[in-house]
């Protein structure tokens, strides 16, 4: 009887472990539950408000920005639309390889650097900075970017398109991996004759600043 009961014991066990090891390996195709998206308490006037503006465009308006887009603007002059599909195929492609002359000459540019370093001073406020040129092509960013070409999307149509002084705020969405909201605020850079040479796209974490606000330590 007790032999019985021992091999029955055994087959439970065994049964139960198969069991485990298919719900794991379900969960493991799955991939891990996605953060609930938590609404911001504030309102997108309430958040992005024109102390914020002024403040991209105080370290916006500095020599390292405009020097790079007049040298950019005068050396590639207006390209055509075939040559920016080669430049921006190549990036694409440069995001999957080891191998990345082009992506690593922007990053390694002056521009890249400051707005690298304005990210940083952000302290995970500001996720992302690119500056591009009148053609719409990356010329300085803070991390690498999934394309070179910003032409045919809004951040570049509705300010440089638009014209000076022009400023567009992208839809809030929220970032799965940080369970956090985020939204892109893009400005037309001027030349100091008042002519747009480029644009800017700053992305900001939303709930980080929400919280900033609500705890009265301002952006």
């Amino acid at each position: 009887m007790k032999v019985w009961l021992a091999e029955k014991d055994k087959e439970m066990r065994t049964a139960a472990s198969a069991v485990l090891v298919l719900v794991s390996a379900l969960f493991c195709l799955a991939g891990p539950a996605k953060a609930e998206p938590k609404a911001l308490t504030l309102t997108m006037d309430e958040l992005v408000t024109d102390e914020i503006i002024a403040d991209i465009r105080e370290w916006v308006n500095v020599p390292v920005v405009l020097e790079a887009l007049r040298s950019r603007n005068e050396g590639a002059g207006q390209l055509n639309q075939s040559e920016i599909d080669r430049l921006d195929k190549q990036w694409r492609a440069e995001t999957k390889n080891e191998d990345q002359p082009l992506i690593t000459s922007v990053l390694a540019n002056p521009l890249s650097s400051y707005l690298y370093r304005v990210q940083a001073r952000s302290v995970g406020l500001l996720t992302e900075v690119f500056v591009m040129d009148r053609n719409g092509l990356n010329v300085g960013q803070s991390s690498v970017t999934s394309d070179y070409w910003q032409g045919d999307e809004a951040k570049f149509q509705k300010t440089v398109d638009v014209g000076p002084g022009t400023v567009f705020v992208d839809e809030p969405e929220f970032n799965d991996e940080t369970a956090t909201w985020r939204a892109q605020i893009n400005l037309t850079i001027d030349d100091d004759s008042g002519n747009p040479v480029g644009a800017i796209t700053v992305e900001v974490n939303l709930t980080e600043l929400e919280r900033r606000k609500l705890a009265g330590l301002g952006a």
